[in-house]
Formats: structure tokens, sequence, C-alpha cells
């Protein structure tokens, strides 16, 4: 059976542009029998099944590698004639960090039981949506991308098949996309529970309007908002979402960031929620001109499908709830694929989704998560070799270092699972990956930071290791010196790929070329007075995360080893940030487990108590929360959820 023999991608018209929406509408008669929907869509979809939302969520895919959901509807069928409704948003932007534009279209094929009884087409039914404010194109943020706008008063009753003769519907354009559609590797996101609000009181909060109101979720969700409320009369609804609440009101504003959407309220009762935009808050706010009345505010979270294992039976009741809230925001960021934090970006790091991965394999057992996402990462084509900033993205953007952080990923999929028909399928990207960095070697031995306005190499959150050493954009300048994190992170993934590749049974000359690298960090960057590596050979600075790399890659000898484990217990050394402890408690249980698993142990719940105290029941971005990054601290962060993995290996 082919999938989409006689379906074509279509829109509503030629010429989209972006921020536009665009509505398709079918009827089916129904008579018994399985009913799979088969649909991909450029950008984002949702599908109604007589008014009833039964799918919703584009995979996130590169317009060269498009993917398609088989989404079963069996369940919204009912005998007799059904309305099928598809409404699509089309992005367009090609600025975001979670989003490679194509050309706007659906394409989708209805089958019952082996026979197809829909399929897209010109004689498909669509138009413009009158409800959806098309072409604003108002951000959330950039990584995010766009926010949105409902206009309750032009809405019909569409979805259940009878239209406004304002609205009509016209024939489709086929738009003439050819494109090889693959399955989605993952499962789709679901709907999870709904979390309700309750109203703050008026002592703890300042509505920005007089007839504001805000709520609290309790704790920190993804997902939809829904608002639910009356009015005498018409009016607009400026709706907040954040997950701070600390100047009396939601802090929606932040440094350009504009968390809010708009809604258009009709007379009477409305209700609303997109199936389109996640939010991840605390609170939301709405905003009216006007008295609204009977207001309920929820969110609909929305969920990866896993099941959650046991947590170690060894663990304090203070390392249970660390435990929980590490737990807790993973789940909070995985979707489509693993994400940074859901309110601010959305998006997919190598770097970030390595600790993800590392937490989600004892968390939650299960491997096709972890493999859809290294799987989209692959899918990147750069033509230099290294691999974007996020996944899937078109900007030219780039974090050098991220690409080597893949390598271990792999590694540790590969340790975790044994699964190496993945692994000799996306070992070209590896090698052309650690190629990039093995053909910059210098005549000293080292490899320096890549030069390019196109490159930001970063490292972690600290001064001197964030990219910001040069120019005030924070590119890195032809000639800049060569660092110890760049050098023994790419020592460390040699490592991990010759692993690879003696489990595939290949072979490579890498060991050759980690021997040179490291003597090259000892001569550069060892510091005997001190008995530590600094972070660039002139300048004194030392760093956690150097240092423990300089262990990891097998450049420090054993007395090196001591003094460095020494100045980590000490505070020696400038500090780690969250997203690069793992790095930290690895060097120090490799050097000795029994004695150092107390300190790790000990800093984990010293580091993530505060969060507990907190009460938003997930982990920070970083240990200042929401004050860091010139208030714009992520209180839900990915990679901060390492502590779980942790307490399996040392407590489980």
């Amino acid at each position: 059976m082919e999938t989409f023999k006689n379906a074509k991608w279509i829109w509503h018209s030629a010429g989209a542009k972006p921020d536009e929406y665009a509505e398709f509408y079918e009827t089916v008669e129904y008579g018994g029998g399985s009913c799979v929907m088969n649909i991909s869509a450029d950008s984002n979809y949702a599908l109604y099944v007589n008014g009833s939302l039964a799918a919703f969520g584009q995979y996130a895919d590169f317009p060269y590698d498009k993917v398609y959901d088989a989404r079963d509807i069996t369940s919204f069928m009912r005998r007799g004639k059904n309305v099928i409704a598809i409404r699509v948003w089309y992005y367009g932007i090609d600025f975001s960090s979670t989003y490679y534009p194509g050309e706007a279209g659906v394409i989708y094929s209805l089958f019952i039981g082996e026979t197809e009884v829909l399929a897209s087409s010109s004689r498909t039914l669509s138009r413009p949506s009158p409800a959806y404010v098309n072409h604003k194109s108002k951000t959330i943020t950039w990584q995010l991308g766009l926010s949105f706008e409902y206009d309750a008063t032009q809405a019909d009753a569409w979805l259940l098949g009878e239209p406004s003769e304002k609205h009509p519907f016209t024939p489709s354009y086929e738009t003439g996309v050819a494109v090889k559609l693959r399955p989605r590797t993952c499962l789709p996101v679901e709907f999870g529970e709904t979390c309700l609000g309750t109203p703050v009181p008026p002592d703890k909060c300042t509505p920005v309007s007089q007839n504001g109101v805000i709520f609290d979720l309790g704790k920190e969700c993804v997902g939809f908002p829904c608002i639910d409320f009356v009015t005498e009369g018409e009016q607009r609804i400026v709706v907040a979402f954040g997950e701070h609440l600390e100047d009396g009101h939601v802090r929606a504003q932040v440094g350009g960031r504009d968390f809010t959407f708009v809604y258009h309220a009709t007379e009477g009762r409305n209700y609303y929620m997109n199936p389109f935009r996640r939010c991840g808050c605390r609170y939301i706010e709405l905003i009216p001109e006007g008295a609204i009345s009977s207001v309920s505010v929820s969110l609909r979270t929305t969920v990866y499908p896993v099941n959650i294992l046991p947590a170690p039976d060894a663990l304090t009741p203070m390392q249970r709830k660390i435990y929980d809230a590490c737990v807790y925001t993973l789940c909070c960021c995985m979707h489509e694929h693993y994400e940074d934090c859901p309110w601010r970006e959305q998006a997919l790091y190598a770097m970030d989704s390595r600790n993800q991965m590392l937490t989600g394999y004892y968390a939650f057992g299960e491997h096709i998560f972890p493999k859809a996402n290294l799987e989209l990462i692959a899918a990147d084509n750069r033509e230099d070799g290294l691999l974007s900033i996020c996944y899937p993205i078109k900007m030219d953007l780039v974090i050098p270092s991220f690409s080597l952080h893949y390598v271990i990923a792999c590694e540790e999929y590969l340790a975790h699972t044994g699964d190496l028909d993945f692994l000799r399928r996306i070992r070209p990207k590896l090698l052309s990956v650690l190629d990039v960095f093995l053909s910059r070697i210098g005549k000293d031995g080292l490899v320096a930071p890549i030069a390019g306005e196109e490159m930001w190499n970063f490292y972690e959150w600290i001064d001197g290791l964030d990219g910001r050493i040069a120019s005030k954009n924070g590119n890195t300048p032809v000639g800049a010196e060569p660092d110890v994190v760049l050098n023994s992170l790419l020592c460390y993934a040699l490592s991990k790929m010759e692993k690879i590749d003696a489990a595939l049974g290949k072979t490579n000359n890498y060991r050759e070329a980690r021997n040179g690298l490291n003597a090259a960090i000892n001569k550069f960057f060892f510091d005997t007075s001190r008995g530590v590596y600094k972070n660039r050979a002139s300048s004194p600075a030392a760093s956690e995360l150097g240092n423990s790399l300089a262990i990891l890659c097998g450049a420090a000898n054993r007395e090196a080893r001591e003094s460095i484990a020494d100045a980590i217990i000490s505070g020696r050394l400038d500090k780690a940030t969250l997203s690069m402890k793992c790095f930290v408690y690895d060097a120090l249980l490799i050097l000795d487990r029994d004695k150092y698993k107390p300190y790790v142990l000990e800093v984990i719940e010293r580091t993530y108590t505060p969060m507990i105290e907190y009460g938003g029941g997930t982990v920070w971005e970083t240990e200042l929360g929401a004050s860091d990054f010139d208030n714009a601290g992520s209180l839900c962060h990915g990679w901060s959820a390492i502590p779980a993995y942790y307490y399996h290996k040392l407590l489980g």
C-alpha cells in the first residue's frame, strides 16, 4: 500500500507569505473499520474530526527530509457523514532556532482499512483562515519563533461542516512540491493532565489591566493555554504567560522578548485553545480592554508518552525531591525532540540533549526518542562539516564545540542500546565533524577556536569560556588563542569515536591524534606551580571544566589528577555551571569513585535544594534562576536534569 500514491501537496492559493493560516475541508462516509490519516505539513497542523481535535503537531523536520504522521482517528469517526477539517499554520521565517523554512503546504491521505478514501488534491476545499490573523509575524523570541492572534468575531462553524458564506471555501492549489516522505521515528506528542489555574490574590499581584486577572498553575507546565470567560461586548484581550511573578504581574516583556498572544473576544461566552504554539509557563495573565466575568484559565499539557521508571530506593527525602524535579523537568523538555527550555526557546541543541539523553536512559528506559534526536541532528547539512547550533534550523550560526558533544552522545547511545545499524548509518556525519577539527591542528599540535562571523565559540556560561573573548558580538577573530577546553574535548570525542569504530569493526588512526593532542595540552596548558591546567597559555585562569576534560581525555597523569581533584574540592578553580557539572563529576568518579561519591552527592544536594524550596517543581538553567541573563533565566531547563542520572549511577 503506497501511503501517498494519489495525494498532492496543496495550499489555499499560490504565493504564501510568512505567518499564514490555511483551512482545508472534506467530508467522508464511514461505515466501520480502522481509520488512519497520513499527514505532513509545513509548518504545523491541527486535524479535527466532527469538530473534535483528533491529532496535532507536525514533527520538527527539514524540508528536504520531511516526516509524516500516521494517526489513528477511528475513535473520532461516526457512522454516516464525517467532517474532516485541517488547519495549517505556515511559519515561513528563517531566523528561528526551531524551524527550517520550506514551502507552505499540507499533504494527506485517509485510509479506512486498506482503502484510500481521501487524498489531498486540487479538489480539496480550502481557504485562508478568517479567524487567525495572517502575516502579523510577531515573534515571542527569535529562538522560539512566532506568536499568534485569534479573532473570535470572524470564526464560524466550519469544523462542523457549516462555514459561513462570508468566508467561502474554494478548490485548493497544488504546490508542485515533490519530496520523499518518511514516517516519524518516535511517537507523536499527546495530551497529558490539565493544569487548572488559581487566581493570584490581589495582595500578591498587580495586574497590568484594571480588569485583568492572573492565574497560578501551581507549577511549571508546558502545553496549550485555555481561556474561558464571559464578556458583554467584543473586546481585545492580551494574554501574557511566563515563569516569573516577581514584579507584581507576569513578567512577559524580557529584554526584547514578548511572551504574549492576542485574542479578540466575541460577545457572550468565549472558550479558546490554540493547538499550535506550546507555552512553557507557571503564570497566565489576562489583560482585557474592559470587564470580563466567569473567568477560568487552565493549561492542557502536551507530553511525549513515556513510562517513568522507579527512582533508586536509597534516596533520602531531599534526594527524592531533587530526583522527581529532574525527571519532571525532563518530561517538560521533550516533545517532538528534546528541548533546552519550554518557556524561552524549545530548541534542540547537541550539548543540551546529551545531558537529557543520559538522564532519559535511566528515567524512562526507552531508546526510540534519543535515536530520533540523534537522527534529526544527523540530517543537518552544513557544507563545512560542522553541525548547526540547533535542529532543524536554516540560520547560519554554529557552536563548534557542540559538534563534539554530538560524537560523545552517539557513543553513549551505542553503549546503552547496542544499535550498530544506526551508528553505521550516521558514521559519515561523525567523521566529517571530527575531520573539521583534525584538519585545523596547527604546528603547535593544538586546534584553535574556529573563526567566522557565524561561529560562537561557547563552552559554558562563565567568563572566558562563553565565547565573548574578542569583539562585542562574541565571535572569535582569526588567530584566536587555543584553549584547553576545545583541545581536551576534541581528544575526548576522538576516544569515543575509537569505541564506535571498534564496535563497527572499523579502523582509524585517532589514537595517534589523541597522543599528539595530549602532549600539546600538557606542554601549553599545564601549570606545574599549581598542578592544574590553565584555560589558555597566556592567562592564569583555570576552570573546573577545562581540568575535568583534561582528566577525561587522558592528558593528566596520576599526579596531575590528584592535584586537580584537590583544586576542585577546595574551590580553587572557576566552578562549572550546571550544564557542565557532569564532566566534573565524571572526572572525580573515574579518579576514585568511593572517595568522591560523597562529594558529588553533597554538591548536587546543596546546589538543587534552593530550586526545590522555590516550589516550581522543576530545575533551573543556572543556580541564579530567574535573575540570570538579565532576568531571562529559565526555571525549567533540560540540561540541569542530570542529577537523576547520577542518583541512578551512584545509588541505584
